[in-house]
Protein backbone atom coordinates (compact mmCIF):
# COMPACT_ATOMS: atom_id res chain seq x y z
CA UNK A 1 0.00 0.00 0.00
CA UNK A 2 1.68 3.18 -1.18
CA UNK A 3 2.70 5.90 1.61
CA UNK A 4 -0.78 8.16 2.35
CA UNK A 5 0.67 11.47 4.15
CA UNK A 6 -1.83 13.39 6.21
CA UNK A 7 -1.92 15.90 3.78
CA UNK A 8 -2.77 13.57 1.23
CA UNK A 9 -5.56 12.24 3.37
CA UNK A 10 -7.18 15.45 4.03
CA UNK A 11 -6.90 16.09 0.29
CA UNK A 12 -9.01 12.80 -0.07
CA UNK A 13 -11.79 13.13 2.94
CA UNK A 14 -12.15 16.70 1.50
CA UNK A 15 -13.01 15.57 -2.19
CA UNK A 16 -15.27 13.10 -0.45
CA UNK A 17 -17.04 15.84 1.44
CA UNK A 18 -17.36 17.86 -1.59
CA UNK A 19 -19.06 14.67 -3.41
CA UNK A 20 -21.18 13.42 -0.80
CA UNK A 21 -22.65 17.32 -0.68
CA UNK A 22 -23.06 17.39 -4.11
CA UNK A 23 -24.72 13.76 -4.54
CA UNK A 24 -27.32 15.51 -1.90
CA UNK A 25 -27.38 18.20 -4.08
CA UNK A 26 -26.39 20.49 -1.82
CA UNK A 27 -24.40 23.35 -3.65
CA UNK A 28 -23.92 25.20 -0.31
CA UNK A 29 -22.27 22.48 1.57
CA UNK A 30 -19.75 21.83 -1.39
CA UNK A 31 -18.92 26.06 -1.53
CA UNK A 32 -18.51 25.64 1.93
CA UNK A 33 -16.22 22.79 2.15
CA UNK A 34 -14.21 24.37 -0.45
CA UNK A 35 -14.23 27.49 1.30
CA UNK A 36 -13.19 25.00 4.93
CA UNK A 37 -10.38 24.00 3.04
CA UNK A 38 -9.17 27.80 1.76
CA UNK A 39 -9.36 28.64 5.30
CA UNK A 40 -7.13 25.50 6.47
CA UNK A 41 -4.59 25.06 3.78
CA UNK A 42 -5.53 27.99 1.60
CA UNK A 43 -5.78 28.00 -2.37
CA UNK A 44 -3.10 24.99 -2.67
CA UNK A 45 -5.63 22.86 -0.47
CA UNK A 46 -8.60 23.77 -2.59
CA UNK A 47 -6.79 22.81 -5.91
CA UNK A 48 -5.92 19.51 -4.48
CA UNK A 49 -9.33 18.85 -3.97
CA UNK A 50 -10.21 20.00 -7.50
CA UNK A 51 -7.53 18.02 -9.13
CA UNK A 52 -8.59 14.64 -7.01
CA UNK A 53 -12.01 15.43 -8.29
CA UNK A 54 -10.99 15.70 -11.90
CA UNK A 55 -8.81 12.22 -11.26
CA UNK A 56 -11.95 10.56 -10.30
CA UNK A 57 -13.91 12.32 -13.56
CA UNK A 58 -11.01 10.75 -15.63
CA UNK A 59 -10.95 7.57 -13.69
CA UNK A 60 -8.54 4.86 -13.05
CA UNK A 61 -7.23 4.28 -16.58
CA UNK A 62 -6.29 6.97 -17.59
CA UNK A 63 -5.91 6.82 -21.60
CA UNK A 64 -2.42 6.72 -22.80
CA UNK A 65 -0.74 9.70 -24.59
CA UNK A 66 -1.95 13.51 -24.91
CA UNK A 67 -5.75 13.75 -24.76
CA UNK A 68 -7.43 16.19 -26.49
CA UNK A 69 -10.70 18.34 -26.01
CA UNK A 70 -13.78 16.96 -27.63
CA UNK A 71 -16.58 19.25 -26.65
CA UNK A 72 -18.64 20.40 -29.54
CA UNK A 73 -19.57 24.18 -29.23
CA UNK A 74 -17.45 24.38 -26.28
CA UNK A 75 -16.33 28.14 -26.84
CA UNK A 76 -19.76 29.33 -26.55
CA UNK A 77 -20.37 26.90 -23.24
CA UNK A 78 -20.55 29.07 -20.39
CA UNK A 79 -17.19 30.08 -18.32
CA UNK A 80 -17.23 27.20 -15.50
CA UNK A 81 -18.46 24.35 -17.59
CA UNK A 82 -15.35 25.44 -20.43
CA UNK A 83 -13.01 26.05 -17.36
CA UNK A 84 -13.98 22.33 -16.20
CA UNK A 85 -13.60 20.78 -19.37
CA UNK A 86 -10.03 22.20 -19.93
CA UNK A 87 -9.55 21.49 -16.20
CA UNK A 88 -10.47 17.85 -16.37
CA UNK A 89 -8.30 17.76 -19.98
CA UNK A 90 -5.36 19.20 -18.16
CA UNK A 91 -5.51 16.40 -15.34
CA UNK A 92 -5.77 13.19 -18.03
CA UNK A 93 -2.92 14.93 -19.76
CA UNK A 94 -0.69 15.11 -16.72
CA UNK A 95 -0.35 18.98 -17.24
CA UNK A 96 -0.11 20.07 -13.73
CA UNK A 97 1.09 23.61 -14.96
CA UNK A 98 -2.08 24.12 -17.18
CA UNK A 99 -4.38 23.07 -14.36
CA UNK A 100 -2.58 25.77 -12.22
CA UNK A 101 -2.97 28.33 -15.05
CA UNK A 102 -6.64 27.58 -15.32
CA UNK A 103 -7.61 27.66 -11.40
CA UNK A 104 -5.54 30.99 -10.97
CA UNK A 105 -7.11 32.66 -14.10
CA UNK A 106 -10.93 31.64 -12.41
CA UNK A 107 -9.96 33.48 -9.10
CA UNK A 108 -8.68 36.51 -10.61
CA UNK A 109 -11.67 36.31 -12.97
CA UNK A 110 -13.70 35.55 -9.94
CA UNK A 111 -15.46 32.90 -11.01
CA UNK A 112 -13.37 30.47 -9.07
CA UNK A 113 -16.77 29.31 -6.92
CA UNK A 114 -18.68 28.79 -9.87
CA UNK A 115 -16.37 26.76 -11.47
CA UNK A 116 -15.60 23.91 -8.68
CA UNK A 117 -19.48 23.95 -8.11
CA UNK A 118 -19.62 22.85 -11.91
CA UNK A 119 -16.71 20.86 -11.17
CA UNK A 120 -18.21 18.95 -8.47
CA UNK A 121 -21.79 18.44 -10.35
CA UNK A 122 -19.75 17.00 -13.01
CA UNK A 123 -17.36 14.77 -11.42
CA UNK A 124 -21.06 13.14 -9.71
CA UNK A 125 -22.67 13.08 -13.05
CA UNK A 126 -19.77 11.43 -14.48
CA UNK A 127 -19.86 8.88 -11.60
CA UNK A 128 -23.31 8.52 -12.23
CA UNK A 129 -23.33 7.54 -15.73
CA UNK A 130 -20.48 5.06 -14.66
CA UNK A 131 -23.08 3.06 -12.69
CA UNK A 132 -25.96 2.69 -15.04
Amino acid sequence: MPHVTDEAQQTLDDATAVLRSALAGDGDAVVGTFDAVVDRAGLAGAYGVAWCLAGTMVGDVAPAGACALDFPGIDQADYDTRWVARFVSAYANDDADTGEALFGAAMADGLLPDCLLTLAGSTVATLRSRAD
